[in-house]
């Protein structure tokens, strides 16, 4: 097979952007996206966007062009980032590069979405009431009761992803992780995947670094500009959570970029541990 898609992913924070600038400059490739928080046109800092410099050096897709307000999902994803993989195939491409570390945007794109049965409007409502008023901890557990296998599996500390999974699990009487057939699609191109991983303290340095850093680019500045979207799906995302939860007075700015930091540290060891159970990951030191 002479058309080949590299996908170079890995925790947050591990350097894989200038790894695949690098690659792409080496194959003449552009460097497709597949992180779902830098795709929202307003989260810059708190996604770690690629700066001015690392956008000027190869053309970039999916990075900044959707606004917050859109429901974007890994479904949407799928069907528009094969799009444009074929289209840049025709185009007289045999080698390109995907980047990022969102797992379900990965997985979507290699293997194909289950199909989930659609929900009533009301009752995820009625859940999203439960997580402002209640927190999503309270929706968390009764996940764990009714679906054990999504509570071990996902990020649990996402609202977002905490109600989807419960909604269908309340919803059909089955647990949500029972939909997951991974019947996978084929697809009519090679699929390389390059992990890139670091020494764990080394890693966790980078990370604390690397929120103080976005702190002094202007986090707050533009969480604070957010506030009115701060329900949506964009929104429940690390490092704006968290300052959220310190506009609304219930910590100190100190303690809310140290949640982030830890916050951060423990979605980047998720990610290793979703990723540990693909033996098709060729890993390599960033």
């Amino acid at each position: 097979m002479s058309r080949r898609l590299e996908i170079i992913l890995g925790p947050t924070a591990v350097g894989k952007t200038a790894y695949a600038i690098k690659r792409a400059l080496e194959v003449g490739s552009p460097v497709i996206s597949c992180d779902s928080r830098q795709i929202f046109q307003e989260l810059r800092i708190g996604t770690a966007c690629p700066s001015d410099e690392e956008l000027a050096a190869v053309r970039h897709y999916f990075i900044r062009s959707v606004p917050v307000t859109r429901n974007y999902t890994a479904g949407i994803y799928e069907t528009e980032a094969l799009d444009l993989v074929n289209r840049l195939f025709a185009d007289g491409h045999e080698t390109l590069v995907m980047c990022g570390g969102s797992m379900m945007y990965i997985d979507a794109f290699c293997y194909g979405l289950d199909d989930f049965p659609e929900v009533p409007l009301q009752l995820r409502q009625h859940l999203m009431e439960c997580l402002r008023e209640d927190g999503v901890e309270s929706l968390a557990l009764q996940l764990k009761e009714l679906d054990p296998v999504s509570y071990e599996e996902l990020d649990i500390s996402n609202g977002q992803r905490v109600i989807r999974a419960l909604e269908v699990s309340m919803y059909t009487g089955r647990p949500f992780s029972s939909f997951k057939t991974r019947g996978f699609k084929q697809r009519d191109f090679e699929i390389v995947k390059i992990g890139l991983e670091r020494p764990r303290e080394q890693l966790y340095e980078r990370i604390n670094a690397r929120v103080l850093q976005m702190m002094d680019e202007g986090l707050e500045q533009e969480a604070r500009a957010m506030l009115p979207y701060r329900d949506l799906p964009a929104l429940q995302t690390v490092g704006y959570r968290e300052l959220f939860e310190y506009f609304d007075g219930q910590c100190s700015l100190d303690t809310a970029v140290s949640r982030i930091q830890t916050s951060t540290r423990h979605y980047a060891k998720r990610q290793l541990t979703w990723w540990r159970r693909d033996p098709t990951i060729h890993w390599q030191h960033a």
